[in-house]
């Protein structure tokens, strides 16, 4: 069976790159620097229902996400979460907090609308991912 990308994450978001266990994707709201990693796995919904392997791989595919974001924009903090309510395939968010943003210090979720990035603003930030990501020593 292949993976097949939930029709939401497809609409609302743009590939960054491959890692041996996740896509990472780009949520399309310019208010916070906000990737998503999500196992190339069919009809997961949680965690613990991948095989442990893959439980470990996705830790250390996280881990190593959020400590890249946290270098390239220079996070306050990082806030990292599998909500799943709205989009039922496991996906892990990972967004970029600011002592000073504008939902600080709330959860981002559910308080603003997405501002979508303009074509040029997007073009850089995607390419910038790029080139910080797809390189990555993910080793499984």
């Amino acid at each position: 069976m292949s993976f097949t990308l939930h029709p939401a994450l497809q609409k609302d978001c743009v590939e960054i790159t491959k890692f041996p266990l996740c896509r990472v994707l780009l949520m399309n709201d310019s208010q916070f620097p906000w990737l998503i990693l999500v196992p190339e796995r069919e009809n997961i919904s949680e965690i613990h229902q991948l095989c442990t392997d893959d439980q470990q791989q996705l830790m250390r595919e996280s881990s190593y996400l959020s400590e890249q974001l946290v270098n390239l924009y220079h996070a306050d903090k990082m806030n990292i979460a599998a909500l799943g309510n709205m989009v039922p395939q496991l996906h892990i968010h990972h967004v970029v907090r600011y002592k000073n943003d504008k939902a600080w210090p709330a959860p981002i979720w559910g308080k603003f609308g997405a501002v979508v990035y303009v074509q040029r603003e997007l073009d850089n930030r995607v390419n910038e991912l790029r080139e910080k990501l797809t390189n990555a020593l993910i080793l499984k």
